[in-house]
């Protein structure tokens, strides 16, 4: 059998092989530190260039959002100004926790898509390592985060996040929900079990939409711009008002403006100047502060008086009360009760309240709909309020007609150059309705009825159970009754002011 050894290696060779082996090291170690220094030198250029930065927010507007500590932060106003860049970026402020939870909403799908692509430039260069998955419109982060994207185009829609959580809450053009029912229940979702992460809800808009009325009395109204105030609800909050020059990527060439001022007079106004005060396709262009809107005055106590009540307890249950001038009776809308959330009973002590300085009870007018059973075995609210004292018939409800008298109320008289209604300041709900309502799009003989429309509806009540003003709407009756009548039979006065019947 051979026996098998191992050859020896000579000392020689052995040094020839560690100087090979030490020659190779020598080598990759200076190709290690060439690496390290390139690596050092690129690193030095990005950050000087700002080129290693996923988002770099413009200077104003744009950084006083993402970094507003308000618990509830509207960020609106132009077109152009980075609103869209800005909510994409401020739920990644703690991408870096695990229990971070975003949701990003939009009205509809096709709108939340141009989001989705734009994130998909910014994410995964804030976070390497961010997954997208298209299925659930879901980031996943390295730390276990995610931000999700969602869409909203009916009230209903809300229900999908039912018992989920959230610690922060955005919605991208939030003017495009017609209630502030979704982003009120949104905002139930609110909570997080880190208390290290504190929770937001942010929000971007233009002016106009079908929610510009709520949105602009939610944030836009109770307070001077960029400055924290507090809400009914005990939320901080805040207004952060959005211009094209905030953007000067937009700005620098002169091309995007070009184009918003190409638009009609009323977009202009709204998505170049940021203007909150005028309403795409209001409908009652006529009405103007100067003219209709007066200070409050001592009201002479033989004025007659009347009211209109449009109920609601999801929504807001509003109260008119109206003074008609004797001389040439016009209708003062002098006090206005507008509240969400009234019980029958309620809404009744309510009234009595704000009436304790009448000489007594004023006889009106109250919605249909708060007469009817619906499966109810006790007294409506019709009848709660007239067991309380209210004398009260049902409303005409006729809604062309309706608004049909608005605007001839709202002309100006050729000899006093006076309107035939006037609103006292202090309604601030009737003056911010009649100034931006919009027309219906589906149907433009008539107003939106996804606005607010509260007070409005108070308003066509009230004047339907006056003696109507003539108007093109009721001559065409006329001339309809003349075709299809009798020629002996006249159109009977709606209501008679002496009526003794008036109240039940």
């Amino acid at each position: 059998m051979t026996k098998l050894t191992r050859a020896k290696t000579k000392p020689k060779d052995r040094i020839k092989n560690l100087k090979k082996r030490l020659a190779n090291a020598e080598h990759n170690l200076k190709k290690k530190e060439s690496k390290v220094l390139e690596t050092d030198k690129i690193q030095k250029h990005l950050d000087e260039t700002g080129s290693n930065v996923a988002f770099l927010p413009n200077e104003g507007p744009q950084t006083d959002f993402l970094a507003a500590p308000e618990k509830d932060v509207l960020y609106g106003g132009a077109a152009g100004g980075g609103k869209s860049f800005a909510m994409l970026i401020d739920p990644l402020r703690y991408c870096h926790a695990k229990a971070h939870r975003a949701l990003i909403l939009r009205r509809s799908m096709p709108e939340l898509r141009e989001l989705i692509d734009k994130s998909r430039e910014l994410y995964p260069k804030a976070f390497p390592g961010a997954k997208f998955r298209e299925v659930e419109k879901l980031w996943n982060f390295p730390s276990g985060a995610k931000v999700e994207f969602g869409f909203l185009e009916r009230d209903a829609d809300v229900y999908r996040y039912q018992g989920q959580a959230y610690s922060w809450i955005g919605f991208d053009e939030i003017t495009h929900l017609p209630t502030e029912f979704s982003w009120n229940y949104l905002a139930s979702r609110l909570r997080t079990t880190d208390p290290s992460i504190e929770t937001y809800l942010r929000c971007t808009a233009n002016p106009g939409g079908v929610g510009a009325q709520w949105v602009k009395k939610r944030y836009v109204e109770p307070s001077e711009h960029n400055e924290t105030f507090k809400g009914d609800d005990g939320l901080t909050r805040k207004f952060i008002p959005a211009k094209l020059i905030d953007n000067p990527y937009l700005a620098e060439d002169g091309e995007y403006e070009k184009m918003l001022l190409s638009l009609p007079p009323v977009q202009r106004k709204q998505l170049l100047e940021g203007n909150w005060d005028i309403a795409e396709g209001a409908a009652f262009a006529e009405f103007d502060p100067e003219i209709h809107v007066i200070v409050p005055f001592g009201i002479p106590a033989w004025w007659e008086r009347v009211k209109a009540i449009d109920y609601g307890y999801a929504s807001e249950s509003c109260c008119l009360w109206g003074a008609i001038d004797p001389e040439d009776k016009t209708i003062i809308i002098y006090r206005e009760l507008y509240r969400k959330g009234l019980t029958g009973e309620a809404l009744a002590d309510n009234i009595v309240q704000m009436e304790q300085d009448e000489i007594k009870s004023i006889a009106g007018v109250l919605d249909t709909s708060a007469w009817a059973k619906t499966g109810y075995t006790g007294p409506t609210i019709g009848e709660i309020l007239q067991q309380r004292g209210h004398k009260l018939r049902r409303a005409d409800k006729n809604r062309l007609a309706g608004k049909v008298q608005i605007h001839e109320y709202l002309k100006q008289t050729h000899i006093t150059g006076r309107p035939r209604l006037q609103v006292v300041n202090t309604c601030v709900n009737l003056i911010r309705e009649l100034q931006s309502i919009p027309l219906s799009k589906t149907k433009p003989e008539d107003v939106d009825t996804n606005a607010s429309d509260h007070a409005y509806d108070a308003l066509r009540y009230m004047l339907m159970s006056r003696p109507r003003l003539d108007s093109p709407y009721d001559r065409m009756l006329d001339l309809k009754r003349n075709i299809y009548e009798p020629a002996q039979i006249k159109r009977e006065s709606i209501y008679k002011p002496s009526d003794p019947d008036f109240g039940y």
